[in-house]
């Protein structure tokens, strides 16, 4: 490819460095970023994948300032689990792998193994699975963001926002397929075209721009719950069977069931709003997989009716026990001990 004398000479001595200091440890060289995309301007730095296979090739690293051109460089080293990371598609800036034009390789190997894990982040891109990606992305956010509503000073509460923006950024690109090409200053023009969450470009510069603290929590609150039901999607849910929700009636009434009632007779509010909750968070995970009907529990927790939220626990659980029996299972009771045991040694 067509390079400027500099960057060609930049390329050269770090090939001509790892003959001297590292021999057999650089892969190859691909460039990347401004150069590739044609976004390239006087004070440009260069965009290096410099690949290497082992702890000798970080000798490569350097970060250097050319004085006659007020240009900063990063030599910065990749080894092939980066490589890997990156393939899985854990975050959007994927030009390194994706949009490299080799110029040194040691050999067809290592030019093969890119060209793989380039369909391997391509085939993610194109699939199911880059869904997944995104909704890990904005799980990442959500904890990022209980930060920001923790932080005491406006400077902590802007590092955290920063990083829900640049998580989100990312979320939504993966989730629609693509991946960042160029740099931050072109972020909004790469983001044209595609879907978007509500008011999504809108509400990140209200964040940016915010020079209250409760202005940024309220606008990051806003971004984030908009990009979380953007990213929400509709699975196809298995239908209740004995193979997916058999036992589970079982387990919720051993685990809390009585406990409910205990909780009501020594006034322990704790302890039934514990027991109530889990009911709930239980049901809420079977349904994420299964499709069952909605069984609203915590929705009728009253702190002031102990004894109320034991009833309204036993009519969740029978709502459940109809799900049960729709999927032709049994619950399973026994008279006495003795019973079981019979039962639970005759196999």
């Amino acid at each position: 490819m067509e390079l400027s004398d500099t960057n060609r000479k930049i390329i050269d001595a770090i090939i001509k460095k790892a003959q001297k200091v590292c021999p057999g440890s650089l892969e190859l060289i691909g460039v990347y970023g401004s150069v590739c995309t044609g976004d390239i301007h006087e004070k440009s730095d260069l965009d290096l994948l410099i690949l290497i296979n082992d702890d000798l090739g970080w000798k490569l690293s350097d970060g250097f300032i050319l004085d006659d051109k007020g240009i900063g460089y990063d030599i910065y080293c990749t080894n092939w689990k980066m490589l890997e990371e990156e393939a899985a598609c854990g975050h959007a800036h994927l030009a390194k792998l994706m949009d490299s034009e080799i110029v040194y390789a040691s050999g067809h190997t290592a030019v093969r193994r890119v060209s793989e894990l380039k369909s391997r982040a391509e085939n993610i891109l194109k699939s199911e699975k880059r869904f997944v990606c995104a909704e890990n992305m904005i799980k990442e956010a959500k904890r990022i963001y209980a930060d920001a509503m923790l932080a005491e000073t406006m400077a902590k509460a802007r590092m955290c926002a920063f990083g829900c923006i640049s998580l989100l950024l990312d979320a939504v690109m993966v989730g629609n397929g693509k991946y960042f090409h160029k740099g931050i200053k072109r972020t909004f023009e790469e983001l044209d075209g595609i879907s978007l969450p509500d008011c999504f470009i809108n509400n990140i510069y209200r964040i940016v721009t915010a020079s209250e603290m409760e202005e940024l929590r309220e606008s990051l609150t806003v971004l984030l719950r908009a990009t979380a039901a953007y990213a929400k999607r509709d699975r196809v849910k298995e239908q209740p069977s004995e193979s997916n929700i058999s036992g589970t009636y079982e387990e919720m009434f051993s685990n809390w069931r009585n406990k409910m009632a205990e909780a009501a007779e020594r006034d322990d509010v704790f302890s039934s709003f514990m027991n109530m909750a889990s009911l709930q968070f239980m049901m809420d995970e079977i349904a994420e997989e299964v499709a069952l009907g909605q069984i609203p529990v915590m929705d009728n927790y009253n702190p002031a009716d102990l004894a109320g939220n034991a009833e309204n626990f036993d009519e969740a659980l029978h709502k459940y026990l109809q799900e049960y029996k729709k999927a032709g299972i049994c619950p399973k009771h026994y008279a006495d001990v003795d019973e079981f045991v019979g039962s639970y040694l005759d196999c």
